[in-house]
């Protein structure tokens, strides 16, 4: 009787288990992004757990090590990125569409991203590695529905895109209103880049 009480009792605890895990594990990890945002990648994991309202014990639990929590938020801000592919890949019209909203999302989560071309780690953990890999397999998709439909010129990659929307996601201001209309400039330039050139001429 043992054996079959168990499995019910641990079955009606875990999901409550997880789910109170994951909100502390994604409030530390957004507490930890704005800390570093504001104090650098130095910042006191005193600061971070204050910030995130748990106490120091529960952020070491978590994250013995500041690598740790580095690998953390690189995998989170993939696996953000991601998401964005995905919703993006989803959008009507042209693919040069579902492209912009990519952009215009990274821009959008640009407080958000701790990536190796943002300044985070270089040596990916394995689910990292997996992650970049779905997205750059979801961005070729993109392209390749752009060059069926003749809104992408067929030279453009998923690195030139992922490239693209690193730069555009830099916090190069803290002046929002200025850098949030400056970015939207840009954008649209380098969307007007992706076109196929006319019948007639050889694209740049």
């Amino acid at each position: 009787m043992t054996d079959d009480v168990e499995p019910k009792r641990s079955t009606c605890r875990r999901p409550h288990m997880r789910s109170d895990a994951v909100a502390n594990q994604e409030r530390l990890l957004a507490a930890a992004v704005t800390a570093m945002l504001r104090e650098g990648r130095q910042v006191p994991m005193a600061s971070i757990a204050r910030d995130a309202g748990v106490g120091i014990g529960t952020l070491y639990r978590n994250y013995p090590t500041r690598d740790a929590l580095l690998d953390a938020l690189t995998e989170r801000s993939f696996g953000l990125v991601l998401n964005v592919v995905e919703s993006a890949a989803l959008a009507e019209g042209p693919a040069i569409s579902a492209l912009e909203e990519f952009f215009t999302s990274s821009i959008a989560h640009r407080d958000q991203l701790v990536l190796p071309l943002h300044g985070g780690p270089v040596n990916l953990t394995e689910k990292s590695l997996r992650i970049q890999d779905q997205i750059h397999t979801g961005i070729d998709r993109i392209l390749e529905r752009g060059h069926r439909d003749r809104t992408v010129r067929a030279d453009v990659t998923a690195g030139d895109v992922v490239f693209f929307g690193a730069m555009l996601a830099q916090t190069l201001s803290p002046d929002d209103d200025w850098l949030d209309a400056n970015l939207s400039r840009q954008e649209q330039i380098f969307l007007a880049g992706l076109a196929p050139s006319p019948p007639g001429l050889k694209a740049s």
